[in-house]
Protein backbone atom coordinates (compact mmCIF):
# COMPACT_ATOMS: atom_id res chain seq x y z
CA UNK A 1 0.00 0.00 0.00
CA UNK A 2 1.28 3.35 -0.74
CA UNK A 3 1.67 5.73 2.32
CA UNK A 4 1.04 9.52 1.12
CA UNK A 5 3.35 11.30 3.03
CA UNK A 6 2.46 15.07 2.04
CA UNK A 7 4.59 17.99 3.45
CA UNK A 8 7.00 16.38 5.56
CA UNK A 9 9.24 17.84 8.05
CA UNK A 10 12.48 16.32 9.22
CA UNK A 11 13.30 15.52 12.47
CA UNK A 12 16.38 15.27 14.32
CA UNK A 13 18.73 15.82 17.68
CA UNK A 14 16.33 17.73 20.49
CA UNK A 15 13.44 17.72 18.45
CA UNK A 16 12.95 14.31 17.00
CA UNK A 17 13.74 13.44 21.09
CA UNK A 18 10.82 15.36 22.48
CA UNK A 19 8.51 13.00 21.07
CA UNK A 20 9.19 10.67 23.13
CA UNK A 21 9.53 12.90 26.29
CA UNK A 22 6.41 14.82 25.61
CA UNK A 23 4.11 12.14 24.08
CA UNK A 24 0.86 12.59 26.54
CA UNK A 25 -1.24 8.98 26.30
CA UNK A 26 0.05 6.74 23.84
CA UNK A 27 3.29 5.64 21.49
CA UNK A 28 2.50 3.23 18.73
CA UNK A 29 5.14 2.24 16.29
CA UNK A 30 5.20 -0.32 13.24
CA UNK A 31 8.57 -2.17 12.58
CA UNK A 32 8.69 -3.19 9.18
CA UNK A 33 12.14 -4.24 7.81
CA UNK A 34 14.10 -7.16 9.02
CA UNK A 35 17.53 -5.14 8.54
CA UNK A 36 18.16 -1.47 10.53
CA UNK A 37 21.79 -1.07 10.48
CA UNK A 38 21.88 1.76 13.12
CA UNK A 39 25.44 2.97 13.77
CA UNK A 40 25.05 2.88 17.73
CA UNK A 41 24.15 -0.46 17.86
CA UNK A 42 27.14 -1.78 15.52
CA UNK A 43 29.29 -2.64 18.53
CA UNK A 44 26.46 -5.00 20.06
CA UNK A 45 25.51 -6.40 16.91
CA UNK A 46 28.79 -7.34 16.80
CA UNK A 47 29.20 -8.84 20.16
CA UNK A 48 25.39 -10.72 20.13
CA UNK A 49 26.82 -12.30 16.38
CA UNK A 50 29.96 -13.19 17.98
CA UNK A 51 28.36 -15.19 20.70
CA UNK A 52 28.79 -12.63 23.62
CA UNK A 53 26.68 -12.51 26.82
CA UNK A 54 24.29 -9.84 27.26
CA UNK A 55 25.75 -6.76 28.67
CA UNK A 56 25.01 -5.23 32.36
CA UNK A 57 22.75 -2.79 31.79
CA UNK A 58 22.39 -2.80 27.86
CA UNK A 59 19.68 -0.47 26.82
CA UNK A 60 19.07 1.22 30.75
CA UNK A 61 18.63 4.75 29.82
CA UNK A 62 15.60 3.42 27.03
CA UNK A 63 14.16 1.19 29.49
CA UNK A 64 14.12 4.10 32.10
CA UNK A 65 12.43 6.12 29.81
CA UNK A 66 9.87 3.59 29.14
CA UNK A 67 9.21 2.94 32.95
CA UNK A 68 9.01 6.26 33.41
CA UNK A 69 6.43 6.60 30.45
CA UNK A 70 4.36 3.49 32.01
CA UNK A 71 4.08 4.85 35.51
CA UNK A 72 2.75 8.16 34.46
CA UNK A 73 -0.12 6.06 32.92
CA UNK A 74 1.09 6.30 29.24
CA UNK A 75 1.18 3.46 27.10
CA UNK A 76 3.98 2.39 24.56
CA UNK A 77 2.95 -0.46 21.80
CA UNK A 78 5.23 -1.89 18.98
CA UNK A 79 4.17 -4.12 15.98
CA UNK A 80 7.04 -5.76 14.69
CA UNK A 81 6.87 -7.32 11.06
CA UNK A 82 8.80 -10.73 11.24
CA UNK A 83 9.55 -13.12 8.54
CA UNK A 84 11.08 -16.82 8.95
CA UNK A 85 13.93 -17.21 8.83
CA UNK A 86 14.72 -14.40 11.02
CA UNK A 87 17.25 -12.58 9.92
CA UNK A 88 20.65 -12.00 12.13
CA UNK A 89 19.62 -8.78 13.27
CA UNK A 90 15.91 -9.57 14.16
CA UNK A 91 17.57 -12.28 16.29
CA UNK A 92 19.31 -9.37 17.90
CA UNK A 93 16.16 -7.94 18.46
CA UNK A 94 14.46 -10.91 19.89
CA UNK A 95 17.23 -11.83 21.56
CA UNK A 96 18.80 -8.58 23.37
CA UNK A 97 16.62 -6.11 22.71
CA UNK A 98 12.81 -6.95 22.86
CA UNK A 99 12.98 -8.80 26.31
CA UNK A 100 14.68 -5.82 27.97
CA UNK A 101 11.99 -3.55 26.39
CA UNK A 102 9.05 -5.88 27.61
CA UNK A 103 10.21 -5.82 31.09
CA UNK A 104 9.97 -2.04 31.56
CA UNK A 105 6.33 -2.30 30.30
CA UNK A 106 6.14 -1.87 26.34
CA UNK A 107 3.59 -3.79 24.93
CA UNK A 108 5.56 -5.25 22.06
CA UNK A 109 3.82 -7.31 19.55
CA UNK A 110 5.26 -10.25 16.62
CA UNK A 111 3.20 -9.83 13.65
CA UNK A 112 4.35 -13.22 11.23
CA UNK A 113 3.98 -12.69 7.54
CA UNK A 114 5.97 -15.53 6.63
CA UNK A 115 3.23 -17.23 5.49
CA UNK A 116 0.94 -14.25 4.59
CA UNK A 117 2.68 -12.03 2.44
CA UNK A 118 -0.14 -9.55 1.99
CA UNK A 119 -1.27 -8.27 5.01
CA UNK A 120 -2.66 -5.28 4.11
CA UNK A 121 -0.14 -2.79 5.98
CA UNK A 122 2.42 -0.54 4.90
CA UNK A 123 5.76 -1.11 3.53
CA UNK A 124 6.76 1.91 5.89
CA UNK A 125 7.78 2.44 9.50
CA UNK A 126 6.22 4.59 11.28
CA UNK A 127 5.16 6.21 14.85
CA UNK A 128 1.88 7.21 15.49
CA UNK A 129 1.45 9.14 18.68
CA UNK A 130 -1.20 10.04 20.64
CA UNK A 131 -3.85 9.09 17.91
CA UNK A 132 -2.28 12.16 16.15
CA UNK A 133 1.18 12.67 15.37
CA UNK A 134 2.78 10.74 12.74
CA UNK A 135 6.20 10.94 12.22
CA UNK A 136 7.77 8.30 9.28
CA UNK A 137 11.19 6.42 9.86
CA UNK A 138 12.43 6.19 6.11
CA UNK A 139 15.55 3.40 5.17
CA UNK A 140 17.57 2.43 2.67
CA UNK A 141 17.20 -1.16 1.61
CA UNK A 142 20.56 -2.55 3.64
CA UNK A 143 18.32 -0.31 6.54
CA UNK A 144 20.30 2.32 7.44
CA UNK A 145 17.96 4.99 7.93
CA UNK A 146 17.35 8.12 6.08
CA UNK A 147 15.83 10.44 8.04
CA UNK A 148 12.71 10.98 10.19
CA UNK A 149 9.77 13.01 8.72
CA UNK A 150 6.75 14.57 10.84
CA UNK A 151 3.79 14.18 8.48
CA UNK A 152 1.99 17.68 8.51
CA UNK A 153 -1.18 16.25 7.15
CA UNK A 154 -1.76 12.63 7.55
CA UNK A 155 -4.52 10.85 6.82
CA UNK A 156 -5.00 9.47 10.76
CA UNK A 157 -7.66 7.52 9.80
CA UNK A 158 -5.31 5.16 7.53
CA UNK A 159 -2.73 5.25 10.24
CA UNK A 160 -5.09 4.12 12.70
CA UNK A 161 -6.32 1.57 10.30
CA UNK A 162 -2.61 -0.20 10.01
CA UNK A 163 -1.94 -0.17 13.69
CA UNK A 164 -5.09 -1.48 14.31
CA UNK A 165 -4.69 -4.41 11.35
CA UNK A 166 -1.15 -5.01 13.10
CA UNK A 167 -2.16 -5.53 16.57
CA UNK A 168 -5.31 -7.90 15.59
CA UNK A 169 -2.82 -10.55 13.88
CA UNK A 170 -0.24 -9.95 16.13
CA UNK A 171 1.37 -12.06 18.94
CA UNK A 172 2.28 -10.57 22.52
CA UNK A 173 6.36 -10.90 22.30
CA UNK A 174 6.27 -13.50 24.88
CA UNK A 175 3.85 -16.09 22.95
CA UNK A 176 5.80 -16.00 19.78
CA UNK A 177 7.59 -18.64 18.42
CA UNK A 178 10.16 -18.26 15.68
Amino acid sequence: MPVDGSSPVLLDGEEWQSYFRDFRHSAFRLEVHQTYTMPAESESLRSFLGGDSLPEGFNAAWHQTIRGHIASGRTMTRAKIARRPLTDYSRYLFEWCIPGNVAAGEDYRIVDLTDRPEAGLPDQDFWLFDDAVVVHLNYRADGTQINRELIMDPDLDTYRLWRDLALKDAVPFGEYRS
